[in-house]
């Protein structure tokens, strides 16, 4: 009986450890996941809610006659209209009706912002507001104010907004230095117009470059963000903003775990730009960079991949007068390392255009710095772009360049102008992209350069008109919007 009893109390003993072992990784594993709720709690009261109201004017007659005014040559390569079909063809499709009225519409939109001081500036997207006649914001208490643009900036995507109030609970700033591949994030916006919705997740990766983006070295997460959130905030388990809700990748339309977010640091610099210059000016260094690779490493005798291949060196430019070269490797740009060449834009593009930098580079094997003061991007970007041929349109909004007579063949097309970069309005609205070629402004032929001059000129303002382009060897119509 007692040897009984020593050895139920020994499996009792051992019995009662494995369920407290148990136990306690139970409880590690709860405490080891963060609980946002007090983040939520502080924070859900900076978060706004952005509505915008776009008035559209549209010529009716547009509907029913997309086809009329259009060049024979152009009926014959995207339709495949024998000659004598033309005119029956374009009377039974581009009839233009007269005495149509233009009729006035309205566009609109959602999304997020957040309030970043107590006398009502807020941040948001460059998309969300971007050539609105009317903006709303909506704070937590459902209280809606009208805003005033101080100023937006294509380029990173970053609007600076006013509203009049006074004692507004704001968003405390982080910074980008301390961000770490795999720590959690939370973000608050209003997806779908759902008021103040909460997603969470990891950073996926840091200074991610992102094609006709190489001003923003995006945060990437793994976070769900659909259409609303656009301009909401990005914050850390501290309750600091790292980022701005920017854009996603997708498939779908919908989440699919690839957000990206413009780092605070970069959003801030272009805040503090507006408030006090009314515009954001980017250096200019003026040279083109490729990736280091594994095997252009050795040959240049680097011990590992790293900085910016210098390819070209464009004439008249910073670079140019400092004297770098093609072949040169730039490993730091103003005591800022150069790990691979996406990074190197970003950090020229911050740098003030009056501040003397040195650039640390590799030339033959050999590390040599030099002195330099950068220029200013918008001014060298049009010079540099006349030099190579392009031509940067103010009034349109992108860069386009001169198509030859092989590309022209090998697409079937007869005439065109290429777009290399969109980088304002009206071609981010009208959905311009770059790499598709201009056919038609307004059903009227675009032979050059000149001509897209002279039509952008001559085209109404706060009126949609058709613009014929080729994307991927399709055509299709997009509405061009000239404004006042």
């Amino acid at each position: 009986m007692k040897k009984m009893s020593v050895l139920t109390s020994l499996l009792v003993a051992i019995w009662l450890s494995f369920t407290a072992t148990t136990a306690m990784a139970t409880t590690v594993n709860s405490y080891g996941l963060p609980d946002f709720t007090e983040l939520v709690e502080q924070n859900n009261q900076v978060v706004v809610n952005i509505s915008t109201t776009k008035k559209i004017v549209r010529d009716q007659s547009q509907s029913v006659a997309p086809l009329q005014g259009m060049p024979e040559e152009l009926l014959r390569y995207f339709f495949g209209i024998p000659g004598g079909d033309l005119d029956q063809f374009r009377d039974r499709f581009g009839g233009k009706q007269p005495g149509m009225p233009q009729k006035q519409q309205q566009s609109h939109s959602l999304g997020s912002g957040f309030v970043i001081s107590a006398d009502g500036y807020i941040l948001t997207n460059h998309h969300v507001i971007d050539g609105a006649d009317e903006i709303i914001v909506r704070m937590r208490n459902r209280k809606e104010l009208k805003a005033k643009v101080i100023g937006s900036d294509p380029r990173t995507d970053v609007a600076l907004l006013k509203i009049s109030a006074k004692d507004l609970p704001f968003a405390k700033i982080g910074s980008l230095k301390d961000l770490k591949v795999g720590q959690w994030v939370l973000a608050i916006g209003q997806p779908f117009g759902l008021d103040h919705t909460v997603t969470h997740g990891i950073i996926s990766a840091l200074g991610r470059a992102l094609p006709e983006d190489t001003y923003v070295p995006f945060i990437q997460t793994d976070i769900a963000i659909n259409p609303g959130n656009s301009g909401g905030p990005l914050f850390n388990l501290e309750g600091e903003v790292i980022g701005i809700n920017s854009m996603i990748y997708s498939k779908s339309g919908g989440a699919m775990g690839l957000s990206f977010s413009i780092p605070i640091d970069i959003a801030m610099n272009v805040v503090d730009q507006l408030k006090h210059g009314g515009k954001v000016v980017r250096g200019y260094l003026g040279v083109q960079v490729q990736e280091v690779t594994s095997e252009l490493s050795k040959s240049f005798g680097l011990v590992k991949p790293m900085g910016a291949l210098v390819g070209e060196t464009f004439p008249a430019t910073p670079a140019a007068k400092a004297g770098i070269e093609p072949g040169d490797i730039i490993l730091e740009f103003d005591g800022k390392e150069i790990t691979k060449s996406s990074d190197l834009p970003p950090i020229v593009g911050v740098t003030p255009i009056d501040k003397k930098v040195d650039v640390k580079l590799l030339r033959q094997g050999k590390e040599k710095t030099i002195r330099l003061k950068l220029a200013s991007l918008d001014k060298s970007e049009s010079v540099a772009a006349e030099q190579a041929g392009h031509n940067m349109h103010n009034l349109l909004g992108a860069e386009v360049e001169v198509m030859d007579k092989a590309d022209l063949s090998q697409l079937k097309i007869p005439f065109g102008v290429r777009v290399v970069n969109v980088f304002a309005e009206p071609a981010l609205s009208a959905g311009l992209r770059q790499g598709d070629v201009i056919v038609t402004i307004d059903f009227k032929p675009v032979k050059n350069i000149q001509i897209l001059d002279s039509l952008l000129k001559s085209l109404p303002k706060n009126r949609s008109v058709a613009v014929r382009i080729l994307r991927e060897g399709h055509s299709l119509f997009l509405p061009l919007i000239l404004d006042k």
